[in-house]
């Protein structure tokens, strides 16, 4: 790790601080922790984990740049397809995990520009510091839509409307498990002042029947399943009155996701534009992610009684929405912002980048089924 870049003091203060409490929490149950547990600590801890602490996560400056940061292209080819959806609802936007904020101000601006202003725009977030960025971006993009926002504490007790979520799947805790006969459950356990992996027996039925049917069954075979993401997709179903929900991540139908090849599973930290393979490193200052098993959302969707209305990549998804003709509608001549644009577009579609990797899901209730980002190249055959 020498060659990572250093913590300030203040935040090697905070990840020491975090780091006292998870072992704490450990010691306070039998020593040992699922890790789904130590994830939930590490990420959202109030005022100590890394998405409820104060460290800066998005863009050049933070961990990772999102598709809503590369250009505001993205946006608006989403915008077209919610604009779609929303007459057929009661017109109002969920949107979970909105990071700085970007998405939803060019939303609003975009839904705008296309005469479907949504009624009301409706951010579901767990980190203070990020809702203070996202208020500060939409004061700043689109002040006259600000009084159309809110920030909801949780979620209502009926949706009607579009819900979305760009890369909110994979930063939900995950259950990490590991073969040795039989699937076990890994967990975090403090040795010799550290943490350390100590794997027991599932106890848990619904992972246990999930891990029987998924594992392949190959000695040292480590990978995740996500019962948060599965319980998610459940609640929102039965939230859903009317409406459609459309998530975008990264991550693989289940036949790819525990292939045989993929034996050390996709459980990966982020650190400054780092990748880092060791979960312990800096509690608190590191993000803590795995990919998507859309099988497992797909059954979750569909056992809750939604409409699966397609699956497919994100390039096709943009594509089909009508990327190339936002791109189109720019003035070519204009090089300081159309080629900026014209790069974005490339990352957000290239195979080798974001275009292949990231999928995207929908699923729908009581609203027409036929959604113009799936018209072509939808993989539900795949799930």
């Amino acid at each position: 790790m020498s060659t990572l870049p250093s913590p300030s003091a203040d935040a090697l203060a905070a990840s020491q601080a975090l780091s006292r409490h998870i072992a704490d929490q450990i010691a306070a149950h039998d020593g040992w922790l699922p890790f789904s547990r130590y994830m939930e600590l590490a990420l959202y801890t109030p005022g100590l984990g890394y998405y409820a602490g104060g460290s800066r996560k998005f863009g050049a400056a933070g961990d990772f740049v999102t598709a809503p940061e590369l250009t505001p292209l993205f946006a608006r080819t989403v915008a077209r397809q919610l604009a779609e959806l929303l007459p057929h609802t009661a017109g109002i936007v969920y949107e979970f995990g909105a990071g700085t904020g970007m998405l939803a101000a060019d939303l609003l601006a975009a839904l705008d520009a296309l005469g479907v202003p949504p009624a009301r725009y409706c951010i579901v977030d767990l980190s203070p510091e990020l809702i203070e960025r996202q208020r500060q971006t939409l004061a700043e993009r689109v002040p006259h839509w600000l009084d159309r926002v809110e920030w909801l504490v949780e979620l209502p007790t009926e949706l009607d409307g579009v819900v979305i979520g760009n890369e909110v799947l994979d930063a939900m805790p995950c259950e990490l498990l590991r073969w040795d006969g039989a699937p076990l459950q890994r967990g975090v356990t403090v040795r010799d002042g550290a943490f350390a992996w100590e794997d027991r027996p599932i106890v848990d039925a619904a992972l246990q029947r999930l891990a029987d049917t998924v594992f392949p069954p190959l000695s040292g075979y480590t990978s995740e399943i996500s019962l948060a993401n599965r319980g998610f997709i459940t609640l929102l179903a039965e939230r859903l009155v009317r409406g459609a929900i459309l998530l975008i991540d990264y991550g693989f139908p289940r036949a790819e996701y525990y292939h045989p090849q993929r034996h050390m599973g996709t459980l990966i930290g982020h650190y400054r534009h780092h990748t880092v393979d060791d979960p312990f490193y800096l509690p608190g200052l590191m993000d803590l992610t795995c990919h998507v098993d859309f099988t497992l959302i797909a059954e979750a969707g569909l056992d809750a009684g939604l409409d699966l209305i397609g699956y497919t990549t994100q390039a096709q998804f943009l594509i089909n929405a009508g990327l190339t003709a936002e791109l189109a509608a720019l003035d070519i001549d204009d090089h300081a912002t159309y080629l900026p644009m014209a790069n974005a577009v490339q990352k957000l579609t290239n195979p080798a980048e974001m275009g292949e990797l990231f999928k995207v899901i929908g699923f729908g209730r009581n609203v027409p089924i036929d959604w113009i980002g799936f018209t072509q190249g939808d993989r539900c055959h795949t799930l």
